[in-house]
């Protein structure tokens, strides 16, 4: 399958990692980081999740689909614990990785 057709999925990746990322350097900033590591481990595994699909996609790996599958299960975790804090980068975070869990569904053929 060409990567063209994976356009959305890689975008939504990209959007996520990027999210991840700065929620992840945000929470560093925070009073009480201590609070955040939990966020912040999930932040940096769900970006290295986007980071390598989008890699996979963006090269039409026979591999792609089920890589989008693990993705799609570590952003609905980090969805999850960026939820739990009120702070803005968390709050985008958390709907960055929902979007990128629903593309890797869709693009994976096991939409929920």
């Amino acid at each position: 399958m060409s990567h063209e057709k994976y356009r959305s999925c890689i975008e939504a990746c990209v959007e996520c990692a990027q999210a991840c990322e700065h929620c992840a350097d945000s929470c560093l900033s925070e009073s009480d980081v201590q609070k955040m590591a939990e966020c912040i481990r999930t932040d940096r595994d769900c970006a290295q999740a986007c980071w390598t699909a989008a890699a996979f996609m963006s090269r039409g790996s026979q591999f792609a689909e089920d890589v989008c599958r693990i993705c799609a299960s570590i952003c609905d975790a980090c969805a999850q614990e960026c939820q739990k804090h009120e702070t803005d980068h968390c709050q985008k975070c958390a709907q960055a990785c929902r979007d990128c869990a629903e593309q890797c569904r869709q693009m994976a053929g096991a939409a929920a």
